[in-house]
């Protein structure tokens, strides 16, 4: 099998993603970081939204954190990291697409917006993610065990995972946690956090209240950022 290269960024939570399952799949894997402030000419030519997270494997070159992990999850079937049943599967394809498109969307709209009109309005959405995600997902997908889908760790939760790390600076800029009634989502967050792979990949709550000082006070300038503001 040919070494895995992915090109990451230790502050990029879509990074962390696919980082978390080349560890959990236990596969060997060379790590070149990307300093996203100052990206390295040839970087546009390894990604072409100029983004991390990309993995090179063999002839294959896959961009995009989500289609990433699931590449892995073909490629390297073992340890499986998604249902085998195909309903279930598509749950947990839906609660993936439900992390891209709304969790993280919330997320970063609280922290940019600078109006307080407008932080009310994205804080109340993302209360409302959260209570779903408690009501919907933990309480009634994972009677049988601690993750999203029961007793085994899946890419659905390898998908919200990095974000929760990164709560503390969005409770440092905005006053936002997850709400108290949500204690499966809090279970969830502490049976993850004693997770090799994340252990092995986490950061500090400092670390992270750093690095998302820019979006905070609206001056963040990567791509996430700026694709955000226009969308």
């Amino acid at each position: 099998m040919p070494k895995v290269k992915i090109y990451s960024a230790s502050a990029c939570p879509f990074a962390q993603r696919s980082r978390l399952v080349l560890l959990e799949k236990g596969v060997d894997f060379e790590l070149i970081e990307i300093d996203l402030q100052n990206k390295p000419d040839w970087f546009g030519e390894v990604s072409p939204y100029g983004k991390v997270p990309v993995i090179q494997f063999g002839d294959d070159r896959i961009w995009e954190s989500t289609i990433i992990n699931e590449y892995l999850e073909e490629v390297v079937p073992e340890p499986p990291l998604m249902p085998g049943a195909a309903g279930l599967r598509a749950i947990a394809r839906i609660w993936i697409d439900f992390a891209n498109t709304k969790f993280t969307t919330a997320f970063y709209k609280l922290l940019l917006s600078q109006e307080l009109e407008k932080q009310q309005e994205w804080e109340e959405e993302l209360q409302q993610h959260f209570r779903l995600m408690e009501m919907e997902g933990l309480r009634k997908l994972s009677e049988a065990g601690p993750y999203w889908l029961g007793e085994s760790l899946s890419l659905v939760d390898l998908a919200f995972y990095p974000w929760f790390e990164r709560l503390p600076a969005l409770e440092y800029y905005r006053g936002v946690a997850i709400p108290v009634e949500c204690f499966r989502l809090r279970e969830w967050w502490m049976v993850m956090q004693l997770r090799d792979s994340v252990q092995a990949t986490i950061q500090s709550a400092e670390f992270h209240i750093e690095q998302y000082a820019k979006y905070a006070n609206n001056s963040a300038s990567g791509v996430t950022a700026q694709e955000l503001r226009r969308y």
